[in-house]
C-alpha cells in the first residue's frame, strides 16, 4: 500500500460518545485541562503522560485493593531496568475476578455470596456443541473458595506454583481461581503437548501441584491420558517441591488412577474442600502489585522455552484497560474466545469475568463434526464478543460458509482476530460475506510477552482493511531500523518497516523469568546475560524489542504485522515478510492450498539469500509446473519480481505449534544448515525432518521448481 492510496473503511463506531474509551478520554480531559479528542491523540498523551495516566485508569477501573502509591513509576527509569509500578498497593487476581464485575460497591464485598448469584458466569461447552453446563457467580464463588480451601490444608501458600495440564474447561478455571486465591503462582499447558513439552516447562518452575485432565477429546476421538500422567510425576520427582499430582476427570466417569504412584483423585480434593469450606473460607491473599501470579512460557521451538513470569497488577490493570476501553467489554458481553490453556489467549479469556461477562468455554476442535460447530454456538448461545483466528476465517471462506446466512448474528458486536496476521481479502470477506457489516473487526497483535496487545482495535478510530487499527493505550512504541544510527537503532518515518519496539515501561511488563540469572529481589531483573535481557533488551539499546517486523502507514496510523523480524526476508538487500506471500497465496490459491510457509536459506558458503516457499496441498490437488509458475506471476503482479520465491516446493506438512501456529525459524535453520534443538512445543515435531533435504536443495530432481 503506498502513502497515497486509503485502503477501504470497513467500519466505523454509530455513536463514540457512548463507548468507555470516550468518556474515560472525557475524565481525563477533565482532570488535566486537556482537549483529547481523536484516539491518536489519546495515545500520544498516555505515551508522554505514563504515570498521570496510568494513575488515572487505575482509579477509574475500580480494582479491589488495599494499601496506597506514593508514586506510580519512575518514568526517567530505562525500560530494561524493569521499572516496578504502583509500590504499596496489594491486590489478589480470583478477588477482583468474583467481585470486582465493575461494581460501584467492589470494595465492600463480604463473604462468598453477592449480587446477582444466581446470573450465570460460565457455559462450558465441549466439542460438537455437546454437554453445556451453565455455572452461577455464586457456585464459581463457592466451588473456588472449596478448592482454594483445600489447597490451603494442603500447604499451598504464596508464591508456590500450581500447574495445570489440562482442557480450556471450568475445573480449569477452579484451579486457575483457586491457586491465586491463595497468592500462588499459576501454570497452564494443553493435554495435547507432549511429555517432553510439559516437563520441559513444569520441572523449570518446581511446583507444589500438578493438576492433570484424565483424557482429552478432539476431532470426534478421546484420548487416555494415564500413561502421560505417569510420565509426569516420573519426570517431576527431580523437583524438591512437587507434593501430587491430581487426576482430574474429564468426562462423567472418571479414569481409575489408583495404579499409578504419586497420583491423588480429584474427589479426594473436592471432598475435603467442601468439609473445610463448612468452617470457613480462607482468606484472599492480597500480595504486592508486582508479585508473580501468573507464569506463560514462550513458544520454545528452537529450544527450552522461556518461563515468563507476570504481575498480579499489571495483568489486572492492562487487562481491564484493553477489554473495557478497547473491546467495549461489561456485564452483558457473552464472550467465545476459541483457545488452548497454553495460549496466552486463555488468559485474555479469563479476564472478560473482570467485567462480569458470561464466558462460553469451548473445548475440543472448531472443526468439529464440521465447520460450522463454533458458528452454531454463536448463536445458540447469543454470543456478543467472539476470538478467532485468521486460520479459522479462511477455512470458511474456502469452505464458502458465511455465518450469517446459518445462523442469527443480532448480538454479535465483536469478532477478534490473533495468532498470525490477517490476509486483506479476509478483512473484505468479514463485512462482504460472512459477518454484519455492523460488527468491529479487531485484529490484534501482542503475546505472551506481555499479556496484551502492542496492537489492537478502539472504538474511536475506522476499522480499514489491512493491519491493527493502532496500538495499546499506555504503551510507548516505535518502528526501529537497525541499519542506521551505526547498527544501534534508530526509529523510523510513518510508512517505513522495520522492527517494532517499546521506547519506555509499560504496566504489562513481566516481572522477570522464572530460574533466570536474576529474580525478583535483584537489583535489576534484566542484567547482560539473562535471558531477559538476551530476549527483549540485547537488539537495541535501551528499548524492548518484539521481533515483530511492521509498518505503521500514515493515513490511517494501522499497524501492518508483516511476520517476525527473525524470519525477516532479505533477498539481495530487499527485504520484505512472510505475510506479504502468504497474502497473495491465501488470495488466488486458496482453493488448491491449505497453508504456506515462506523462508530465507542462507548457507555459510551462500553469498546471497534466497527464498522458498513451501505448500501444503489440499486433498487431490498437486503442485504442479503450471502451479508453479502461476503462484510466482501472482506474486510477481501482487508485490514485485524481487519477492517471487527462487524455489517453491510441496511438503506433507507444516511444523505448528500445540496453538496451531506455523513456526517459520526451525525450517529457515534446517535450510541454512544450521542446527536446531528439539522442542516439546511443536505438536507434529516429526514434520522437520522433511525440511533436512533442501538444506542441499540444488541436488534434488525438481527443476520445475526452481526459478
Amino acid at each position: 500500500m503506498g502513502d497515497h492510496v486509503m485502503p477501504r473503511k470497513l467500519w466505523e463506531h454509530e455513536n463514540i460518545q457512548s463507548t468507555e474509551m470516550y468518556k474515560f478520554m472525557q475524565v481525563v480531559n477533565t482532570r488535566n485541562g486537556t482537549q483529547l479528542e481523536t484516539f491518536t491523540e489519546f495515545y500520544e498523551y498516555s505515551t508522554r503522560n505514563r504515570s498521570a495516566f496510568y494513575a488515572q485508569l487505575f482509579d477509574w477501573a475500580n480494582i479491589i485493593h488495599s494499601g496506597f502509591y506514593s508514586s506510580v513509576v519512575d518514568e526517567a527509569a530505562p525500560i530494561d531496568s524493569v521499572p516496578r509500578w504502583f509500590s504499596g498497593v496489594r491486590l489478589n487476581w480470583a478477588e477482583n475476578i468474583l467481585y470486582s464485575r465493575g461494581a460501584s460497591d467492589a470494595q465492600d464485598h463480604d463473604g462468598v455470596s453477592g449480587k446477582e448469584d444466581d446470573k450465570i458466569a460460565i457455559t462450558a461447552i465441549r466439542e460438537g456443541n455437546k454437554e453445556k453446563r451453565n455455572v452461577s457467580w455464586g457456585e464459581l464463588r463457592r466451588d473456588s473458595s472449596c478448592l482454594a480451601a483445600a489447597l490451603a490444608a494442603r500447604g499451598v501458600h504464596e508464591g508456590d506454583r500450581i500447574v495445570v495440564i489440562g482442557a480450556n474447561s471450568y475445573s480449569t478455571l477452579l484451579v486457575f481461581l483457586a491457586t491465586t486465591w491463595l497468592g500462588a503462582v499459576f501454570a497452564s499447558s494443553s493435554t495435547d503437548m507432549g511429555l517432553s513439552g510439559i516437563l520441559q516447562r513444569a520441572v523449570q518452575i518446581n511446583p507444589k501441584f500438578v493438576f492433570f485432565d484424565d483424557a482429552a477429546v478432539y476431532n470426534g476421538r478421546t484420548w487416555d491420558l494415564r500413561d502421560k500422567m505417569a510420565g509426569t510425576v516420573d519426570g517431576l520427582k527431580q523437583c524438591s517441591n512437587f507434593a501430587k499430582l491430581i487426576a482430574v476427570p474429564r468426562f462423567e466417569q472418571p479414569l481409575d488412577v489408583s495404579g499409578i504412584a504419586g497420583v491423588d483423585t480429584w474427589s479426594s480434593i473436592v471432598d475435603s474442600s467442601a468439609a473445610a469450606h463448612e468452617q470457613k473460607a480462607p482468606p484472599f491473599a492480597r500480595i504486592p502489585f508486582h508479585a508473580p501470579f501468573l507464569i506463560c512460557y514462550s513458544s520454545g521451538t528452537t529450544g527450552i522455552p522461556k518461563a515468563i513470569v507476570h504481575t498480579v497488577g499489571g495483568v489486572i490493570l492492562n487487562v481491564t484497560k484493553e477489554e473495557r476501553l478497547n473491546h467495549r467489554t461489561s456485564a452483558d458481553t457473552v464472550a467465545l474466545q476459541f483457545t488452548t490453556t497454553s495460549w496466552i489467549m486463555y488468559v485474555l479469556q479469563v479476564a472478560g469475568l473482570l467485567m462480569g461477562a458470561r464466558l462460553v468455554l469451548y473445548d475440543g476442535s472448531p472443526m468439529w463434526p464440521d465447520l460450522k460447530v463454533l458458528v452454531e454456538i454463536l448463536g445458540e448461545q447469543r454470543v456478543t464478543k467472539f476470538g478467532t483466528s485468521p486460520r479459522w476465517f479462511s477455512e470458511l471462506a474456502t469452505n464458502l460458509i458465511a455465518p450469517r446466512d446459518i445462523v442469527n448474528l443480532d448480538s454479535l458486536q465483536i469478532i477478534t482476530s490473533t495468532g498470525m496476521p490477517l490476509a486483506d481479502r479476509l478483512f473484505e470477506w468479514v463485512y462482504d460475506v460472512a459477518f454484519p457489516p455492523r460488527v468491529q473487526l479487531i485484529n490484534m497483535s501482542g503475546g505472551t510477552d506481555i499479556a496484551g496487545c502492542f496492537g489492537t482495535g478502539n472504538p474511536l478510530s475506522p476499522v480499514f482493511v489491512g493491519g491493527t487499527q493502532g496500538p495499546s493505550l499506555g504503551v510507548p512504541i516505535a518502528i526501529y531500523d537497525a541499519s542506521i544510527s551505526g547498527g544501534i537503532g534508530a526509529p523510523v518515518p510513518l510508512g517505513t518497516p522495520g522492527e517494532l519496539v517499546a521506547t519506555a515501561a509499560f504496566v504489562n511488563m513481566p516481572c522477570f523469568f522464572w530460574g533466570d540469572s536474576a529474580d525478583s529481589s535483584s537489583a535489576s531483573v534484566a542484567p547482560p546475560g539473562s535471558r531477559y535481557h538476551s530476549s527483549y533488551f540485547a537488539r537495541f539499546d535501551h528499548v524492548w524489542t518484539q521481533g515483530d517486523f511492521c509498518i505503521v502507514y500514515p493515513k490511517t496510523r494501522n499497524i501492518h504485522f508483516m511476520g517476525r523480524a527473525d524470519g525477516v526476508l532479505n533477498p539481495s538487500g530487499v527485504r520484505f515478510g512472510s505475510s506479504e506471500i502468504y497474502s497473495v497465496i491465501d488470495a488466488h490459491f486458496s482453493d488448491r492450498i491449505t497453508d504456506s510457509l515462506c523462508v530465507g536459506q542462507r548457507r555459510p558458503t551462500d553469498l546471497d539469500e534466497s527464498v522458498m516457499l513451501f505448500v501444503l496441498m489440499r486433498n487431490g490437488q498437486i503442485l504442479d509446473k503450471n502451479l508453479v509458475n502461476d503462484i510466482k506471476a501472482a506474486i510477481a503482479k501482487e508485490l514485485s519480481k524481487r519477492h517471487v520465491p527462487k524455489y517453491i516446493f510441496e511438503v506433507p506438512e507444516l511444523p505448528i505449534t500445540v496453538n496451531q501456529k506455523k513456526v517459520e525459524l526451525p525450517v529457515k535453520q534446517i535450510v541454512s544448515g544450521q542446527p536446531v534443538r528439539s522442542s516439546g512445543t511443536l505438536l507434529n515435531p516429526q514434520s522437520l525432518d522433511y525440511f533436512h533435504q533442501f538444506a542441499q536443495v540444488e541436488k534434488l530432481e525438481k527443476p520445475s521448481s526452481k526459478l
